[in-house]
């Protein structure tokens, strides 16, 4: 479990030693310098791979290239030392994803209507090669394994989507393909021990009620048609999640506890669309639909149905979001804190600051009496925050 300590207190306090506050500070040293080196080499061997792809342009020399790197990465693996051992990996990873996405282009240019299919095929194939070495040895390291065994998902999962998009399927079918995804990926993450990739599952996740974000006009945005469901969606996620950390093995345990902050996240993003927007609960799934351009009615016959769809469901305003977000807040961050769950406490704080300065501008800002009672009303609830900490400090275990 990490947990935040000030070492040289610890030390002076006399509950550890001089020496081994040294040591943990090494061991978290270490640590950061792993991550940020693996940060870097994950980012030259994406770089590498697909600048040469893009930049011999000719399905033959991708791969020429990609089989001289991937085999002369496998032999510096197989007979050099540990010194050159990064330089392998890097090369036959670079190898591999040119063979792999080289492949796959190929396929999209040359037989769009096959590709579908031989990619979720083929990337079933590489992966199920990949996954097996990986359990049971062989073939070369582990992280080129666990490396090809993502490539050989990422084909599979790309031929997924083209297939569904090459059927038209939507509604129910394609929620359970997005379900489908955010499993292998999370299954992925845990069976290679790599916590970034199992936070990745989310995305297909979220866009089982079609929560994603967007890029164009140098703008970056979230958007999620149904906030109430989403939340409700990230909340059993996030439940689930940290149930499953008090009961599993350490290893697992930091897997799940990785879903539950990017469910925390995404149904914070959710809460701040609500707060804004407000919603009409299932609007866009089984409602007359959220634009009046993406029908076939008329414009009367459309604002009909839409009218008598709100008097029939739940329609929640953007200022009472706004009222239950805030509160929302405050509960997750004085039980975060009292449970130490750190990072569950940081994203509460850092989204409670985001809901502030928003509401500032959106909101209540030109309504003083507003943060009068906010906050007024802060002050006897950090008081009972602070009480409610105390006897759980004094309550026999």
């Amino acid at each position: 479990m990490h947990t935040l300590a000030d070492t040289r207190q610890l030390a002076q306090e006399g509950i550890i030693t001089a020496d081994q506050a040294r040591i943990i500070e090494v061991r978290a040293r270490e640590a950061m310098v792993a991550l940020s080196i693996n940060t870097l080499l994950f980012a030259g061997i994406i770089a590498a791979t697909g600048g040469m792809i893009f930049w011999l342009a000719n399905a033959v020399a991708v791969a020429t290239a990609g089989s001289l790197l991937l085999g002369g990465g496998l032999l510096i693996l197989a007979k050099g030392g540990a010194v050159v051992r990064m330089f392998g990996n890097s090369a036959a990873l670079v190898g591999a994803g040119m063979l792999i996405g080289g492949a796959a282009i190929e396929l999209l240019d040359k037989y769009p209507d096959q590709a579908g299919g031989i990619m979720a095929l083929g990337g079933l194939i590489v992966a199920g090669i990949a996954g097996r070495a990986l359990l049971l040895g062989g073939l070369t390291t582990r992280f080129v394994q666990g490396a090809i065994l993502l490539m050989g998902l990422a084909l599979h999962l790309a031929g997924v989507g083209l297939l569904a998009q090459d059927w038209a399927i939507g509604g129910l079918l394609q929620s359970l393909i997005y379900l489908y995804a955010a499993v292998v990926i999370a299954g992925a993450g845990l069976m290679i021990d790599v916590r970034f990739v199992t936070a990745l599952a989310i995305l297909p996740f979220a866009q089982m009620l079609e929560t994603g974000t967007g890029y164009f006009g140098a703008a970056y945005v979230f958007w999620s048609p149904e906030p109430t469901l989403t939340i409700l969606q990230m909340g059993v996620l996030v439940a689930a999640m940290l149930w499953g950390a008090g009961r599993l093995p350490e290893r697992l345990a930091s897997h799940t506890r990785t879903l539950a902050i990017m469910g925390f996240i995404v149904a914070n993003l959710s809460a701040l669309v609500g707060s804004l927007f407000g919603d009409v609960v299932g609007q866009s799934i089984w409602g007359p639909g959220r634009n009046y351009w993406t029908t076939n009615t008329d414009l009367a016959t459309w604002e009909a149905a839409e009218a008598a769809f709100r008097a029939s469901t739940i329609v929640i305003s953007d200022h009472a979001y706004a009222v239950l977000w805030a509160l929302a807040l405050i509960g997750i961050g004085a039980w975060s804190a009292h449970s130490g769950r750190r990072v569950l406490f940081n994203a509460a704080l850092t989204f409670a600051g985001i809901h502030a300065y928003t509401q500032l501008f959106e909101s209540f800002g030109d309504e003083p009496l507003a943060y009068v009672i906010g906050g007024f009303a802060a002050i006897p609830l950090a008081w009972g925050a602070w009480r409610l900490n105390q006897w759980f400090a004094t309550k026999p275990e």
